[in-house]
């Protein structure tokens, strides 16, 4: 019974504190494990033909044991440091160990533009893209 008081004493406590403002949280190890995600996935990135339009392609590797859900690609595009454009590819499920393939295209204007400059000899084309791919599953 006096141990049950004393919780509650400590709880009210620290609830009065963290009320006022006086309670800095400090992460532990058990906050610091449940904020994290475990990859499940490996990808690689292929490129397709990229001049005016861009075709980016993207192989997926559920390396878990786990069935990943709603999985989604999204790339965004740059050529030459600039931001040309982005595309959303929606995927589906993966099953454990399996791979699926993923693909979008690139159309902007900005990247017709950075092309036409390029034919015109005013510029590189160096291009680069940033993916990200989202998954659900559960444990």
């Amino acid at each position: 019974m006096g141990g049950t008081m004393a919780r509650s004493l400590v709880g009210m406590l620290l609830t009065a504190t963290a009320a006022a403002g006086l309670l800095i949280a400090t992460p532990t190890a058990a906050s610091a494990q449940t904020g994290a995600r475990p990859h499940l996935i490996d990808y690689k990135i292929y490129w397709g033909k990229c001049e005016d339009t861009c075709r980016i392609k993207v192989r997926i590797k559920n390396v878990s044991r786990k069935r990943l859900h709603d999985v989604s690609l999204t790339a965004r595009l740059w050529v030459n440091g600039k931001k040309v454009g982005s595309c959303y590819s929606r995927i589906g499920r993966i099953n454990p160990k399996k791979v699926r393939w993923a693909g979008c295209t690139v159309r902007s204007a900005k990247l017709t533009a950075q092309w036409n400059r390029y034919l015109d000899g005013e510029s590189d084309f160096n291009h680069k893209t940033k993916t990200r791919v989202h998954y659900e599953y559960y444990g």
